[in-house]
């Protein structure tokens, strides 16, 4: 499926808008129980849905709208943290680069699956350390200096590199299978019905997280 295709977009609306919950949710969960790395447990399941998006829309700029629906959903449903914002759109943008290097019209081999996961979570943990301590210069960041942003590249890296060598190749796979299953189904509407759905379920439970949080 092209981004042409209407259909792609709420497709693309829906990985998003999952991913944001998992941030708002998720993200919640593990500051407030003090979870070790609770950077790379949210980045694993964005890789996971950025890589599910790409398998059903297998476009340039996917994943990049993925990831600002992300970013645009935790705006709305959390506190403003500018640096959990701006770690959102990068990686979804870096993803978006290196997919669009990487995959092609090889979406199916699995080292360039591999690949792609492991260089966008390198890349995206480098350019977002760089960026938030040199040029945003948020205060943690910098008060932190080199030493947080070599473990945020290299610690941190490393561990959402692992696992994205996992899931996003898992992503992908169920993304082709789920695009094939949709475009077999004798009566789309409905699937397209129950996937706007549970868009607005997942946004009215992150206001709703939001309002009682």
């Amino acid at each position: 499926m092209t981004m042409k295709n209407p259909k792609a977009w709420l497709w693309l609306l829906l990985a998003g808008s999952l991913w944001g919950i998992a941030e708002v949710v998720g993200g919640e969960f593990l500051w407030a129980n003090d979870i070790a790395f609770p950077s790379v447990w949210l980045m694993a399941w964005a890789f996971f849905m950025l890589a599910l998006a790409r398998g059903l829309v297998r476009a340039p700029g996917s994943s990049t709208a993925v990831g600002a629906v992300a970013t645009l959903f935790k705006l709305v449903n959390a506190s403003p943290f500018f640096c959990h914002l701006l770690g959102i759109f990068i990686l979804g943008v870096t993803f978006d680069v290196v997919a669009t290097i990487l995959l092609r019209k090889e979406t199916r081999r699995l080292v360039r699956r591999i690949a792609t996961g492991v260089l966008s979570a390198y890349a995206g943990n480098t350019l977002f350390a760089l960026l938030i301590t040199y040029v945003v210069k948020y205060d943690p960041w910098v008060e932190g200096g080199l030493p947080k942003v070599l473990r945020h590249i290299f610690l941190g890296g490393s561990l959402s590199a692992l696992a994205a060598a996992v899931l996003v190749p898992l992503g992908i796979m169920w993304g082709l299978s789920a695009d094939e299953s949709t475009a077999r189904v004798r009566r789309p509407a409905w699937v397209m019905t129950a996937a706007g759905v549970l868009v607005v379920v997942l946004w009215t439970a992150g206001r709703l997280a939001k309002l009682h949080g």
